[in-house]
C-alpha cells in the first residue's frame, strides 16, 4: 500500500471544505438554509466562559485597532465572520489531517466505512449545533436532509480523493461501484490535485461570489425598507437646539446620528431578522391578565412617547465610536405593564430576545422612571430590522448591555436572574461612566480674532441622564481651559462642545475632561472597559 503524507490530508480537506462553505453560503442567501460556520461560531461563543469570551473579543478589537486605528473597530463583525469561517474550516482540515494520518500510520484503507465515518465525525456534530443555534426558521425536514447531503459529499469526496492518491482503482467489495466497469485516467498525484483544485476553486468562487452579491443586495433592501436613513437623511426636520449660538466645530461628529451610522453590537455573527407578521409579544408570569400583543396593538393602544437618546456600549474604549444619538419612540414601560396587572409579589421584569440574549430589570426602577420605554421607532420610522425590530427597551443612564433588542417575551417574576452579560462577569448595574471626546482639531477651518489665528477644536461629552455642566480642554499639559457647550437635544443625549485654540506651530497633544450636571468630575484614572466601562482622559495628537 502506498504511503501518504498526513499533511496532504490538509490540502485535500481544504479542496473539499472550501466549496462546502461556498455552497452553504449561497444556499443561505437564496433559500435561507443554515450557514453552519456562523452557527458553529455562535455556539462556541455561547458556551465559552465569560472571561475567555471577553478575552477573545478584546484581542480581536485590539488587533483591528493596531492595524487600522480606532475606525477599524467598525469592521469587528466582518472580522468575526471571517473568524467563524476559519474556525469551521479548521475543523474540516483537522479531520482531513487525522484521516490521512490513520492511513499512513495505522494502515487504514479508504472504504465505504471510512467515508461514512468522515461524514459522521464532521457532519453530525455540526448538524446538531446548527439545529440548536440557527435562527433562520427553515423547517427541520428541509434542513436535516440538506446538511446530511452536503456533509456526505464532503466525507465521500475526501475518501475518494484518498483512494485516488493511493493509486487504488478498485474499491472495497461492499462499495456499490465495485461491480461497475470504469475507465479511470491515470494521473500522478500532482496532476490529480491540480485538477481537483481547479474544480473546487471554481465552485467556491462562483458560490461565494454570488452569495456575497445576494447578501449585499439583501442588506441594501433592508436598509431601504427599514429607514430613510439608508440615504443618509433623517425624518426629523427640526431639533430643540436649532437656535443655539454655539455651532459645532468643523469635523465634529453629527450631533444627530444618521441611522446607517448608528453603532451595532449583537451577540451572533448576524443580526436577528424578525418579520412583523411572525411576531407577537407574550407578557406573562406574575400578572392578572396575561397578554400576547402584536406590534400594531402596541402602536395603537398606547400613547407614544418620544425621546432624543444617546446610547453607548460598555465594551467601548475611551474615545469609542460605539456611541450614537437618535430619536426613540415607543410605549412607556409603566403604561404597558399597567395593562397586564402586575401582582403584588412581583419584583422583576425578565426579557428574552430572539438571539438568546436575556436581561432583567427591577420593577422599582420602572415604577420610578416613566421615561423607560419599549421602543418601536427610530427617527420616526420602524427600528431597522438589524437594530432590534420590532421592539427593544430603553433605560436611561445604563449601557446597552442591559437593554435587550429583538424582544420576544416578557415575564414578571419574584426571582432574580443574572442577565446574559452579567453571567459573563460584566457589571450588574452597568451605569454609564461620564466621558468626553475630542473629534476634531480643525486646522483647515482657522479663524482670525484680535490678530490671532484661532483653530476650532470640538467633540462631545456625555454622562447618561446626569447631564454635562462643564467641559475643559488643555494643550501640552498646560492649564485646563473651559470650552463652550451647545445645548443638548435632551437631558439624555450627549453635549457638543467647542473650544477656540490660539494656533501655535509644532506638535501638540490635546486633552479633554468634563463634569456632570452636579459638578461630579469625570474619572481621569485610566481603566479598561471591563467590567463596568472604561474611564480616563481622551487625548488627540496633531
Amino acid at each position: 500500500m502506498k504511503r501518504l503524507n498526513p499533511l496532504l490530508g490538509i490540502i485535500v480537506a481544504l479542496l473539499f471544505t472550501a466549496p462546502l462553505i461556498g455552497i452553504m453560503y449561497i444556499a443561505d442567501q437564496v433559500v435561507n438554509l443554515p450557514f453552519v460556520p456562523f452557527d458553529f461560531f455562535d455556539w462556541i461563543a455561547g458556551v465559552l466562559p465569560g472571561n475567555l469570551l471577553t478575552f477573545g473579543i478584546d484581542m480581536m478589537i485590539d488587533t483591528l485597532r493596531f492595524f487600522g486605528g480606532a475606525e477599524a473597530v467598525t469592521n469587528a463583525k466582518i472580522a468575526e465572520r471571517i473568524m467563524a469561517v476559519v474556525m469551521f474550516g479548521s475543523v474540516g482540515l483537522g479531520i482531513g489531517l487525522a484521516f490521512f494520518a490513520l492511513i499512513r500510520f495505522m494502515n487504514v484503507k479508504p472504504s465505504l466505512m471510512t467515508a461514512l465515518g468522515l461524514t459522521a465525525v464532521f457532519g453530525l456534530p455540526m448538524i446538531m449545533i446548527s439545529l440548536t443555534t440557527n435562527q433562520g426558521g427553515t423547517p427541520i425536514f428541509l434542513t436535516i436532509p440538506w446538511l446530511i447531503v452536503l456533509f456526505a459529499i464532503w466525507g465521500f469526496g475526501l475518501n475518494w480523493a484518498a483512494q485516488r492518491l493511493l493509486g487504488r482503482e478498485e474499491v472495497e467489495e461492499t462499495a456499490v461501484a465495485a461491480t461497475e466497469e470504469r475507465s479511470v485516467e491515470t494521473l500522478n498525484r500532482r496532476q490529480f490535485l491540480i485538477r481537483l483544485g481547479a474544480s473546487t476553486a471554481t465552485i467556491t468562487a462562483v458560490s461565494g461570489g454570488l452569495g456575497g452579491m445576494l447578501a449585499r443586495q439583501d442588506e441594501a433592501a433592508r436598509l431601504a425598507a427599514g429607514n430613510a436613513g439608508a440615504s443618509g437623511g433623517t425624518f426629523i426636520t427640526s431639533f430643540p437646539n436649532d437656535g443655539d449660538a454655539i455651532i459645532p466645530a468643523p469635523g465634529t461628529r453629527p450631533e444627530y446620528t444618521p441611522i446607517p451610522d448608528h453603532y451595532q453590537v449583537f451577540l451572533r455573527t448576524e443580526p436577528s431578522i424578525i418579520e412583523e407578521a411572525d411576531w407577537t409579544l407574550p407578557i406573562g408570569g406574575m400578572v392578572d391578565n396575561p397578554v400576547n400583543l402584536t406590534l400594531a396593538e402596541i402602536r395603537s393602544n398606547y400613547t407614544p412617547r418620544d425621546q432624543f437618546v444617546t446610547l453607548s456600549c460598555i465594551s467601548g474604549r475611551v474615545g469609542t465610536g460605539l456611541i450614537s444619538t437618535t430619536m426613540w419612540t415607543g410605549v412607556s414601560a409603566q403604561d404597558l405593564l399597567a395593562t397586564v396587572g402586575v401582582q403584588s409579589g412581583a419584583k422583576y421584569l425578565e426579557m428574552e430576545s430572539a438571539d438568546g440574549f436575556h436581561e432583567i430589570i427591577d420593577l422599582e426602577l420602572i415604577n420610578n422612571d416613566e421615561r423607560i420605554m419599549f421602543a418601536y421607532d427610530w427617527d420616526g420610522q420602524p427600528i431597522p430590522k438589524d437594530h432590534g425590530f420590532p421592539l427593544r427597551i430603553w433605560i436611561p443612564d445604563l449601557y446597552g448591555m442591559k437593554q435587550p433588542k429583538w424582544i420576544t417575551k416578557m415575564t414578571l417574576t419574584d426571582e432574580y436572574r443574572q442577565g446574559y452579560w452579567v453571567e459573563r462577569n460584566w457589571d450588574e448595574v452597568a451605569q454609564v461612566k461620564s466621558t468626553s471626546v475630542i473629534d476634531t482639531v480643525a486646522l483647515d477651518e482657522v479663524e482670525s480674532s484680535l490678530g490671532q489665528t484661532i483653530v476650532p477644536v470640538g467633540g462631545i461629552a456625555w454622562a447618561g441622564d446626569r447631564q454635562i455642566s462643564k467641559v475643559e480642554v488643555r494643550v501640552d499639559d498646560g492649564e485646563w481651559e473651559e470650552a463652550e457647550l451647545r445645548s443638548p437635544l435632551s437631558e439624555t443625549t450627549w453635549v457638543v462642545w467647542r473650544y477656540a485654540w490660539a494656533f501655535q506651530e509644532g506638535e501638540h497633544t490635546f486633552e479633554v475632561r468634563c463634569q456632570e450636571g452636579d459638578g461630579t468630575a469625570q474619572i481621569e484614572t485610566r481603566k479598561t472597559q471591563r467590567p463596568d466601562g472604561a474611564t480616563g482622559i481622551h487625548s488627540f495628537e496633531i
